[in-house]
């Protein structure tokens, strides 16, 4: 793995060593945004997926936009500034639905799970030098691209927990 000048941009940037015997980025825990996209049914469709660039830790893979929780902000609030960094994605464009926890006690990656605000159609793509590419992907397709080992991991549980949560309800968003 390469280390690229700027990519310590926050004062949460950096490696955590972890129980599991594992390095992991984020010093005080890392969040992701899981943004779907619905039919006119309210059925999900599609998912925003990174390329991750290849001076990226797991270089040339795709998972969700994220990174390390600055210390005093929410997995959310992490998430979604992260995503605006990476994708453009507007935070007020985006309803947030729940979170997702791995917890491996002193360090935590958080997938928050999200679709389109009402009213809005987000047009997703790379907004710094994390990115390759960001794209709408079929959600049926996400196991078709070589995916981040963690997100690839997750993705069977998380896909349930999208597919789970049916036609967009306006009371089930947490705020």
């Amino acid at each position: 793995m390469t280390e690229v000048p700027g990519f310590f941009r926050h004062p949460g940037d950096g490696w955590v060593e972890c129980a599991c015997g594992r390095r992991h980025w984020g010093l005080v825990g890392a969040a992701g945004l899981l943004l779907v996209r619905r039919d006119d049914r309210g059925f999900v469709t599609h998912v925003v997926l990174q390329h991750r660039s290849l001076e990226s830790h797991q270089g040339g893979t795709w998972g969700v936009p994220g990174g390390a929780i600055v210390p005093g902000e929410t997995a959310v609030e992490g998430a979604l500034r992260e995503s605006q960094e990476e994708a453009g994605i507007a935070p007020g464009a985006v309803r947030v639905l729940g979170e997702h926890v791995l917890d491996h006690g002193p360090w935590s990656y958080t997938t928050v799970l999200a679709e389109e605000a009402p009213g809005h159609v987000i047009d997703v793509r790379p907004t710094d030098t994390e990115s390759l590419d960001v794209v709408w992907v079929p959600a049926d397709e996400v196991t078709d691209r070589e995916l981040l080992p963690a997100f690839a991991a997750a993705w069977p549980g998380l896909r349930a927990r999208i597919d789970a949560l049916g036609p967009s309800d306006p009371d089930d968003a947490v705020s």
